[in-house]
């Protein structure tokens, strides 16, 4: 069996089938990496729950996670300045630890984006179904993912533009609506008055705030993702960065902010209480309490928009990645395809629809539940993957330009990786110690949960080395960037090669 499919000129994009160049601007790329945090159903859904287990300090959880994804960005943005591929985490990686961890790192980042997202659905049910049934219609929730996945790929097809400005409409509205419930709290001075309870060190040092920290990591998915549009940013070597920074410091303040209202909300001697009691629906009751009925039915429904802006932006990031390993060869080239007139890449789209319509059909026919085995199960090993591959990066930040000495990059780059690699295998340990505050499973489901990220490493690492025995010509263009012209040297005479004839470019990342 081979790895990668030979390219000829016609299966490469080009032309009028490359991806759209310059569609995005720095507030494009900040609604598509967003969006796909989905803030209202992070705060709303999960967010009690980070009240329950931390107290009034929770808020602070949030605050320190968006601090130290602060301090990565430092190093992640520094490399968008020198790695042009599409494909972030996985040329990162391969840039900086050469081939193998590169596609390593590429293999976490597939499996990750694509369980965060399948897994979503199982959310998106729930929370359609509940709302249907209270208007009268049962629907089973098989039939409502089905048709969000054909909605979220309808609107993947169209392209990378007209998806982030739906996303636009979907985020303002659901920051809206968050924002309201906060000023409605602070206009009535809160359920006893307006205190700094959550900021104190007796709140800040709560053991618990500690295992509040793994949900306010959580918060954050996909923030990253900033770099995998860099081919269809304008500028991106100041965009990407830009978007970065606004991205993580307006979710951190706006995470932090919220949470710190809805404990007022309720008063600080009381919000842990009430969080515990009221884990589902904690919020809905703050804003009606403080705004009015309409809005706790506009907030139901904006956490069904907010699920569907987060699942077509984790769709779009899927999609890249798959361009981008479809570039290098590492995937068959059919799969990079981009559409001739939407510069969408289409067929990569397809794919991923496919993938979440299979794992759908099979909990729907095992019978398991949308949320606590569709959403939880699958969606918390790629939370923990993705924070070990936050980490993964970090460290090779630091090889990269200890290596290479890049003129004129900042002498804070180093030290700044250096410090969020310690904090972010902290952060991944931490998580994995407090799985089960996620998955509420048994021991058994929870060691297979966590097992998800070293094998999919182990496979990474694996593929890397069977292409460089059976296809040296395409694991020397692993992680290289992908812009620009490409020097064709002599072809390898080896078996393999023969076997998959194609261009052969200079240079090796392994």
């Amino acid at each position: 069996m081979r790895v990668g499919l030979p390219t000829t000129d016609e299966s490469q994009p080009s032309g009028k089938h490359r991806l759209a160049r310059g569609a995005l601007t720095t507030r494009g790329v900040v609604f598509l990496v967003v969006s796909a945090a989905a803030p209202l159903s992070i705060l709303a859904g999960v967010g009690p729950l980070a009240i329950s287990v931390g107290g009034v300090g929770a808020p602070v959880s949030y605050l320190a996670a968006g601090a130290v994804l602060a301090i990565f960005a430092v190093g992640f943005t520094a490399m968008a300045k020198h790695v042009r591929s599409a494909g972030a985490f996985y040329a990162y990686v391969a840039r900086g630890l050469g081939s193998p961890m590169g596609l390593a790192a590429a293999v976490l980042a597939l499996v990750c984006y694509n369980a965060l997202q399948i897994g979503m659905y199982g959310l998106l049910a729930v929370q359609v179904q509940g709302t249907l049934l209270g208007l009268g219609y049962d629907v089973p929730w098989p039939v409502i993912a089905i048709v969000a996945i054909f909605l979220v790929w309808a609107l993947g097809h169209r392209g990378v533009e007209v998806g982030a400005k739906v996303l636009a409409v979907l985020l303002t509205a659901e920051t809206a609506i968050l924002l309201l419930m906060a000023l409605g709290v602070l206009a009535h001075g809160g359920a006893d008055g307006l205190d700094a309870a959550s900021f104190t060190p007796h709140a800040i040092f709560n053991p618990g705030v500690g295992a509040a920290l793994t949900l306010g990591f959580a918060a954050f998915m996909g923030f990253e993702s900033t770099a995998l549009y860099r081919k269809e940013a304008r500028a991106p070597e100041r965009t990407i960065p830009r978007a970065t920074f606004i991205a993580v410091g307006s979710m951190a303040l706006v995470y932090g902010f919220i949470m710190w209202a809805v404990v007022q909300a309720f008063g600080s001697a009381n919000a842990q209480q009430i969080a515990s009691a009221n884990t589902t629906d904690m919020f809905f009751i703050a804003v009606q309490k403080y705004v009015g009925v309409w809005a706790s039915n506009a907030m139901h429904l904006l956490i069904i928009t907010s699920i569907y802006a987060a699942q077509l932006a984790f769709h779009n990031a899927i999609n890249r990645y798959v361009y981008a390993l479809s570039e290098d060869r590492v995937l068959p080239a059919w799969m990079g395809t981009v559409h001739s007139r939407l510069h969408s890449p289409y067929r990569a789209g397809q794919v991923q629809s496919m993938l979440a319509l299979l794992v759908v059909c099979v909990f729907a026919l095992l019978g398991l539940d949308p949320y606590h085995n569709l959403l939880i199960w699958v969606n918390s090993p790629a939370v923990v993957g993705l924070i070990a591959l936050q980490a993964l990066t970090a460290i090779s930040v630091v090889a990269y330009f200890v290596r290479t000495k890049p003129r004129g990059a900042s002498r804070w780059v180093v030290p700044a990786a250096a410090l969020a690699s310690i904090l972010l295998i902290g952060a991944t340990l931490l998580m994995v110690k407090n799985i089960n505050l996620i998955t509420n499973a048994g021991p058994a489901i929870n060691a297979v949960l966590v097992a998800v990220t070293p094998v999919s490493l182990i496979v990474g690492v694996l593929l890397a080395w069977r292409l460089r025995a059976l296809r040296p010509d395409v694991y020397a263009c692993v992680g290289r960037d992908t812009e620009g012209p490409k020097v064709p040297v002599q072809r390898l005479t080896t078996r393999a090669t023969r076997m998959a004839p194609g261009p052969v470019f200079e240079g090796s990342t392994g």
